[in-house]
């Protein structure tokens, strides 16, 4: 048995391709994350149906996220890598989490009422209202100890530590407390040419975004004109120089080296020499990492294999905490 501290995270098939932002912010960060933790990595599909979605569509993104997973270095040998809904505990046990959560406790979560505002509550589906309890669902079935989330989850992991802490004292000692770990502020990526709004698959204009599965010439065409500003200094200030700080931030994760030592190497040079500078970087880790995704993607009997395979891995984990989770609350054991 692994003495490893147990890690979960999971990302939405909500795009074609993932972007740079994903990348920084997640997969990169996973993937040292692997070596130091029992990694469980899932394609949270069930998530995605929280918004209405295309069912061929989805199907295919999520085959694109895995294969992306796998071609940024994640490694479903090492890890678990799997697709949410192969493994039924998941809802499951989100049935069982609703019924300990109180509907003021839900109706608090940002995110429900950020989404909800846009579109009209009207409109908003109960998925989306229950999200965060499958969420916790996802985490608590595996007893993860650390739960790698971006800023704007961590409202969600403290509502998994009140969920496994009130279980836990109704019904018996049941379900591991997670701690949310922080992403490195380095995954805030902003658009190349909005450089104040954060890069997102919904962003106006494709112009801005870079996306994993891009063709490495249009890659390099993106970072040549993303917005800049009207001075010639190479400065990292994110107030002043929005568009600049953005370029310094990329450069900075794809090098592994820091923001202030690319301040002193870039002096003197202009913002074409940045531009120039970032999209290389860019396109030297994001041009193998396209071709394998599009292997893995045109052999799609071979990645099913392969996520078929972890989804049991994932099952031999998460239905016996799902059984205990049965027992404890008085659900009759099935003969």
């Amino acid at each position: 048995m692994s003495t490893k501290p147990r890690l979960f995270s999971g990302m939405q098939p909500s795009a074609d391709s993932l972007q740079i932002g994903n990348y920084i912010g997640a997969l990169l960060q996973w993937r040292e994350m692997q070596d130091t933790n029992e990694a469980i990595f899932c394609v949270v599909d069930l998530h995605a149906l929280t918004v209405p979605q295309d069912p061929k569509l989805l199907a295919e993104q999520t085959r694109k996220t895995a294969a992306q997973y796998i071609a940024a270095g994640i490694d479903p040998q090492k890890s678990i890598l799997f697709v949410q809904s192969h493994v039924p505990a998941h809802p499951q046990l989100a049935w069982i989490l609703n019924t300990i959560t109180g509907f003021g406790e839900a109706s608090r979560m940002t995110q429900f009422k950020d989404k909800a505002a846009k579109t009209g509550t009207d409109s908003a589906s109960v998925g989306l209202f229950a999200y965060p309890m499958l969420m916790a669902a996802d985490i608590l079935l595996y007893d993860s100890v650390v739960v790698p989330v971006g800023d704007d989850q961590k409202q969600h992991v403290e509502l998994t530590r009140d969920l496994a802490t009130r279980f836990n004292s109704r019904f018996g000692e049941t379900f591991v407390v997670p701690e949310a770990v922080i992403m490195k502020e380095t995954a805030r990526i902003y658009d190349l040419q909005n450089p104040t709004s954060k890069m997102s698959k919904s962003a106006a204009s494709d112009n801005g975004v870079v996306w994993m599965l891009d063709e490495p010439s249009k890659t390099a065409k993106k970072f040549k004109s993303a917005v800049t500003d009207d001075e010639r200094e190479i400065r990292f200030d994110r107030a002043a120089k929005p568009g600049v700080s953005n370029l310094l931030t990329i450069l900075s994760a794809f090098t592994g080296t820091a923001v202030e030592a690319l301040e002193v190497e870039l002096r003197g040079k202009g913002y074409g020499d940045l531009k120039s500078t970032v999209a290389d970087a860019v396109v030297a880790t994001f041009e193998p990492m396209r071709a394998r995704a599009l292997e893995l993607l045109a052999d799609p009997a071979e990645l099913d294999r392969i996520l078929g395979a972890n989804a049991q891995r994932a099952i031999e984990i998460a239905q016996p905490k799902l059984e205990l989770a049965y027992e404890r609350i008085g659900l009759l054991h099935r003969p």
